[in-house]
């Protein structure tokens, strides 16, 4: 197919993965990241799902003005630089660096043991959610998963995370995910109050064992005893992707707001231009939207969903 000619000027243009077919808006973590920043940093963009990868052989990357950033940590240090923005800028040095170190821990280290155990252990399952269609689209899946867990083994081998047991690899995993819920303790985010780019980083890898791993460990640990990093998920769920709705949602994370009424979501965005505080309807007339509120005004803000909600809970057992 021809590739479409892309006018990136003064556009931020995201190349991402597909969506996936089970409403989760990217099995990468990565791709989930880099969207989830350009939200919460409230930066207008349009996706583009031509499975292109960078000239560095990565993805999620960027166009912006006909300039070509891959890597998340290079492109938001490119699009601070360039469009002034910056989620870190109520941070001191030491929670800078304590946000570094997090995000070296989740990506460098967190990110293998989920790839394990997304395109290893649970391949099946992920299968089932690769987006891909025509009449052998069915095979083409099959072959497109298989040759990503050859990949993954072999990078993890490499890594030397793969050099270890399957049993030892989730020890690791579990060890990185109680630190992630010893350091959210009940905060609202992972440094305090505000949210800030390690949120970006930790909910685009969370967001995977909470919506894309059924019946897996990290899946169990993520909904059962870390309950903190669950609701901390659909905190920002909420907040920065109102238009993400999962029909597995869990009643506990339920604010007293939430009726049938509010539960009205629109599709995810694929190729349309994506604001989060301007958005257009399908005839394109514009629909002003506040940054804590969904499509039909209810509030979205950090309070809905709120730890004493959970303590409830654990009393009545």
């Amino acid at each position: 197919r021809k590739e479409q000619e892309l006018d990136s000027k003064d556009a931020i243009i995201l190349h991402q993965f597909s969506r996936p077919n089970n409403g989760v808006p990217s099995l990468s973590p990565f791709c989930l990241k880099m969207e989830t920043y350009l939200r919460m940093a409230d930066l207008p963009y349009q996706n583009y799902f031509d499975g292109k990868l960078s000239p560095q052989g990565k993805m999620p990357w960027i166009e912006y003005n006909h300039k070509k950033v891959s890597g998340t940590e290079f492109i938001i240090d490119f699009l601070e630089e360039k469009l002034g923005v910056s989620l870190n800028k109520h941070l001191g040095p030491h929670e800078r660096a304590v946000s570094r170190a997090v995000t070296k821990m989740v990506e460098e280290h967190f990110y293998w043991t989920l790839a394990y155990c997304q395109w290893v252990e649970n391949l099946h399952e992920t299968q089932k959610m690769v987006s891909l269609f025509g009449p052998f689209s069915d095979l083409l899946k099959w072959i497109l998963c298989h040759l990503t867990k050859g990949i993954v083994k072999r990078e993890m081998y490499g890594h030397g995370i793969g050099r270890f047991s399957e049993e030892e690899m989730y020890t690791l995993m579990e060890k990185d995910m109680r630190t992630l819920a010893g350091l959210l303790g009940d905060k609202k985010y992972i440094m305090g109050p505000n949210v800030s780019t390690v949120d970006a980083t930790v909910f685009g890898h969370l967001a995977q064992a909470m919506w894309t791993l059924p019946g897996t460990r990290p899946e169990r640990l993520i909904k059962g005893e870390l309950i903190n990093l669950a609701m901390y998920c659909e905190r920002i769920r909420r907040k920065f992707w109102p238009e993400w709705h999962h029909d597995d949602d869990n009643t506990l994370y339920e604010s007293e707001e939430s009726s049938e009424a509010s539960k009205t979501y629109s599709p995810l965005q694929d190729f349309s231009f994506y604001s989060r505080t301007e958005t257009f309807d399908e005839e394109g007339n514009s629909i002003s939207q506040t940054p804590d509120t969904d499509y039909t005004g209810h509030s979205l803000f950090d309070s809905d969903v709120d730890m004493d909600d959970y303590r409830d809970h654990e009393q009545c057992k």
